[in-house]
């Protein structure tokens, strides 16, 4: 008797719950992280957190922007039935362009640097995105550049998502990202630290949170040189600035060297069980360079940075292979 009223609730229920939810619901509110180990030094009073972005359904904090992007550009007209989206990547903006893309019927179109991961070339295959690989040497701008060049001689063809320019972009976290910390800490948050690769993260994130509490350090993190091996993070001095990046907006930046956050990727591997990317262990090398200043302070503080993704889709590159 019990189960054939289960059977009968579930048939009165309406179409919509039936259904369950969709890839695009699944996007944001992704869990805060504590750790164990790699602040085990630290005193009671500084605590480090970070959101574990590769929750997200295309694995990334990219699923943010990319959805919004798209959804923007359709409410303002101009991303119409029948047009391909198109865009510069070094992945996992690619990624979520193709998952959303596949789950609403849009043709995407990416230009990313030869050297890309294979697990990342993979999945964009999987997705059915047509790729168009450019010069390694000249990294994600020669992309940008690429990209920009096609766009400019069939303007018609394309809606040109540009994520470096778009303010849907930083929109993003300004709507979801800035609003769950503050909600996650309760409002105890006073640092927010996140590299610069477009910088929508930081320049949502970072917006939001200051309007919140104006007393909330923004920080930044980028390369320490234009020669790094930080995949997804800029050298701003020496790159093609996005045109979204507000320089003055980070109360402070700090310069991360590829030696120390490979050295943490594996850390976070082997004393937390965390198999994150480059840019998120980067992160963590800078949000505890933060967090020992502060303990030799007295004073209290609740640090949050931002891992954009997992190893997964790197292992075939440094520091795994």
């Amino acid at each position: 008797m019990a189960f054939q009223t289960t059977i009968n609730n579930f048939a009165a229920a309406s179409e919509q719950q039936r259904a369950g939810v969709t890839i695009e619901a699944l996007i944001g509110n992704t869990p805060l992280l504590g750790f164990q180990r790699l602040t085990a030094h630290l005193p009671t009073h500084v605590n480090v957190y970070a959101k574990a972005e590769w929750t997200n359904p295309g694995g990334s904090v990219k699923d943010r922007a990319a959805l919004n992007i798209i959804r923007t550009a359709e409410r303002e007209g101009k991303l119409r039935r029948g047009m391909t989206l198109v865009d510069s990547t070094s992945g996992n903006t690619g990624i979520a362009y193709a998952m959303i893309g596949a789950a609403r019927g849009i043709k995407v179109k990416l230009f990313l640097p030869a050297n890309a991961s294979a697990e990342r070339v993979t999945i964009l295959k999987a997705y059915g995105v047509e790729l168009v690989l450019t010069d390694p040497l000249e990294g994600s701008d020669g992309a940008i550049r690429a990209v920009r060049e096609l766009v400019a001689n069939e303007p018609d063809a394309y809606f040109y998502a540009d994520q470096y320019s778009n303010p849907a972009n930083w929109q993003a976290h300004y709507h979801s990202t800035g609003i769950e910390i503050w909600e996650q800490t309760a409002g105890a948050v006073t640092h927010f630290i996140a590299g610069l690769g477009t910088s929508g993260t930081l320049m949502g994130t970072g917006r939001r949170l200051k309007e919140y509490n104006p007393d909330i350090q923004i920080i930044s993190l980028q390369p320490d040189s234009p020669f790094h091996g930080l995949e997804g993070l800029k050298h701003m001095p020496s790159a093609i600035k996005p045109g979204i990046y507000d320089e003055h907006l980070a109360d402070r930046n700090l310069d991360i060297n590829t030696e120390e956050t490979h050295e943490m990727a594996h850390r976070l591997a082997r004393e937390e069980g965390l198999l994150v990317g480059i840019s998120a262990a980067s992160a963590m090398v800078g949000a505890l360079r933060v967090a020992e200043e502060i303990a030799q302070t007295g004073e209290p503080a609740t640090i949050v940075t931002l891992f954009p993704d997992n190893a997964y889709k790197y292992l075939s590159h440094a520091p795994w292979k």
